[in-house]
């Protein structure tokens, strides 16, 4: 009983500091256009996106199979990439750092409100990850500078 107990305040203390442990932008356009402006980001980085995940799509499709009616995205999409420069400052700084290897960016808009979207990405902990999330951070502003 005590592991079980264990792990869910575990889970529970968690939770708020996953939420913390993000970085938004909220901008007034489209999905659609907010999605091919960070994937223009990224590739004007001189990046190569290694995945596109259809998320939103994935979502809706299995929806009524996983027994919901809840809809959750008008539209959302995750980019995987890696930047060697980038990775290798930051394997070097603590090799351990791996772990966060391929970088995510993402981007979606809510039902209902098909003219807002939100970008973002995670914020990788330590000062080691610090040129990781300087490189999100500009791939995010560099995609919703109109």
């Amino acid at each position: 009983m005590r592991p079980i107990l264990a792990t869910t305040v575990a889970i529970f203390l968690a939770t708020p500091l996953a939420a913390q442990n993000m970085m938004t932008v909220t901008v007034s356009e489209p999905f659609e256009d907010m999605e091919f402006a960070l994937e223009s980001a990224i590739l004007d980085k001189g990046l190569t996106i290694d995945f596109v995940s259809h998320t939103g799509a994935m979502l809706e499709r299995t929806r009524e199979d996983v027994g919901s009616d809840v809809v959750l995205f008008e539209g959302a999409t995750l980019y995987n990439f890696c930047s060697a420069t980038v990775s290798r400052q930051v394997m070097e700084a603590n090799i351990a750092n791996i772990a966060y290897c391929p970088y995510a960016v993402f981007v979606y808009s809510l039902p209902g409100n098909p003219n807002e979207s939100v970008l973002g990405h995670l914020i990788y902990p330590g000062d080691s990850m610090a040129p990781a999330n300087a490189l999100l951070d500009e791939i995010v502003e560099n995609a919703t500078q109109f």
